[in-house]
């Protein structure tokens, strides 16, 4: 349980950073400053959830492309990963936009990778 409450705050801090340094990835929802740590929490949930339950499947049905792009299709995965949050979040108040899959999905796909990479390597890990 504490290990999903880590990744839900590891990927919020990961899509609060892809939203400070990309402005085509915005996350709506509340005004005061514990509101919108709260939105930012929920969409790292949501965020948890679609890598827990979609990504598997995708990565299966994409496994040929991983192999001729030499991972590199990671980055296209994870950027449709964001823009399924994306969707599934525009039906609540708090909600997470990208503007453009090609050019703010995939760089924030990129940020979120490389700041949960660094926060995971800093955080304990419980195994």
């Amino acid at each position: 349980m504490v290990s999903f409450a880590v990744r839900v705050v590891v990927n919020a801090i990961a899509i609060w950073v892809a939203t400070q340094l990309l402005h085509g990835v915005a996350v709506t929802g509340g005004s005061t400053a514990s509101s919108r740590v709260l939105t930012y929490l929920f969409i790292g949930l949501l965020f948890g959830i679609v890598n827990a339950v979609v990504k598997p499947v995708v990565r299966l049905l994409a496994f040929p492309f991983y192999l001729l792009t030499l991972g590199l299709f990671t980055f296209v995965v994870n950027a449709a990963m964001l823009e399924l949050t994306a969707w599934i979040s525009g039906h609540t108040r708090l909600s997470l936009h990208i503007d453009d899959f090609w050019w703010d999905a995939v760089l924030a796909a990129l940020v979120v990778t490389i700041v949960s990479m660094l926060l995971n390597a800093v955080l304990p890990d419980d195994r």
